[in-house]
């Protein structure tokens, strides 16, 4: 008795098996070549899906996916159930990739003194009329890897969690972090508020094993740095 292979297609797979599903739950780095490529093809056939469609076109060359890198859309137009949209989407994708790949690096920059983290905002926060917190997230180097806005307030006062400003800095593996942010009014001198977030920040971050290095207030033209003035 001869047995029929049935194709499965991907919404018959279990929800954690889709290419789709589980770059969400698990990361690109938990699929498979033709679960990459499924993705980028987006739909199949009526007698294929998009996972047994990047399996051909996986399959079209001894090479395999590094086939990819100098093939032409028309080529791949001769794989069965890949049309020109399919092709030029693999093309497009593959050609971003090796732009990513050679393109040099932006330099980071070295944070070592609260004058440097000043010179990025002092001419940009000097002017606003509302309060702004941002922190900038730095790695094991000192080195920023990103400069957030955590909230925006009124005249006179933001509003400030940790839970906010942790947020980020704990998805992105931040080592340290130092927090800015502006007085309108011009005069830089910590209140009582600042010196209380700035408290509870630093035990925050003790906890959480992200450092708090400074906190900054912006003035018109000037700067106070809470770790100069010994309150950190």
């Amino acid at each position: 008795m001869n047995c029929v292979r049935k194709e499965v297609m991907i919404k018959e797979l279990p929800s954690e098996e889709r290419p789709r599903e589980k770059l969400i739950q698990y990361g690109a780095g938990a699929l498979s070549n033709a679960e990459l490529l499924a993705i980028l093809i987006g739909t199949g056939t009526r007698e294929a899906s998009a996972l047994m469609l990047a399996n051909r076109v996986l399959a079209f060359e001894g090479e395999g996916i590094s086939y990819l890198t100098s093939c032409q859309p028309d080529e791949l137009t001769e794989i069965p159930g890949i049309g020109q949209a399919k092709s030029c989407q693999i093309i497009a994708a593959i050609e971003l990739g090796k732009r990513i790949a050679t393109k040099p690096r932006t330099k980071k920059i070295n944070i070592k003194s609260p004058d440097e983290v000043a010179d990025l905002f002092l001419e940009e926060m000097r002017y606003l009329k509302k309060e702004y917190f941002k922190v900038l997230l730095l790695n094991t180097k000192n080195e920023i890897i990103m400069i957030e806005n955590i909230s925006v307030g009124s005249l006179n006062s933001s509003v400030v969690h940790p839970r906010e400003v942790f947020c980020t800095a704990i998805k992105k593996s931040a080592c340290s972090m130092i927090a800015v942010h502006n007085h309108p009014s011009g005069n830089p001198t910590p209140s009582q508020a600042d010196i209380d977030i700035t408290k509870r920040l630093v035990e925050a971050g003790e906890l959480l094993g992200i450092k708090v290095l400074d906190h900054l207030i912006i003035g018109d033209g000037t700067y106070t740095s809470l770790k100069e003035m010994m309150l950190i």
